[in-house]
């Protein structure tokens, strides 16, 4: 074999196994990674339960029930379908109805949603870009005369 050949050689069996490397990332990773779903998304996609994702809409308005201890639940709406979702824990301060949420967790075998994150929205301006680019596809987002979006 020529000097060449055991370099070329050399390179091909490092590329290979970055290759292979590469697709092993990859495939572990595939259970960590969480997609951002809209409910309308949701009800099109016809999304599989026990499916994880994260779900993101405005708290509507009149459907946050406490129960005892830390047990919460309340609807995300897009403005044109809405999906029940549950959660146990903490809510952030900044939770309540009419506001931008996003909750990560794992849809039901009936339609709703168990969260185990819920993450609010941190000033008057502030929601996450899904939310936003989800909420003006449905036509429920505004701008302000600053060029701010708002929900309407």
């Amino acid at each position: 074999m020529t000097r060449k050949q055991r370099r070329l050689t050399l390179i091909g069996i490092a590329g290979l196994v970055l290759a292979v490397a590469v697709g092993l990332i990859l495939t572990a990773l595939n259970d960590r990674i969480v997609f951002f779903r809209s409910p309308a998304e949701v009800a099109e996609m016809k999304v599989p339960p026990g499916t994880r994702f994260r779900l993101g809409g405005l708290v509507e308005n009149a459907s946050v029930e406490r129960a005892t201890g830390q047990q919460v639940s309340f609807r995300v709406t897009d403005g044109n379908k809405s999906i029940a979702v549950r959660y146990t824990g903490l809510l952030p301060d900044l939770f309540r109805e009419g506001q931008g949420v996003v909750c990560e967790g794992t849809l039901q075998g009936d339609g709703s949603f168990v969260a185990d994150t819920v993450l609010a929205k941190h000033d008057e301006n502030y929601m996450p870009r899904e939310v936003q680019d989800a909420l003006k596809k449905q036509g429920h987002w505004q701008g302000d005369a600053k060029g701010e979006a708002k929900p309407k």
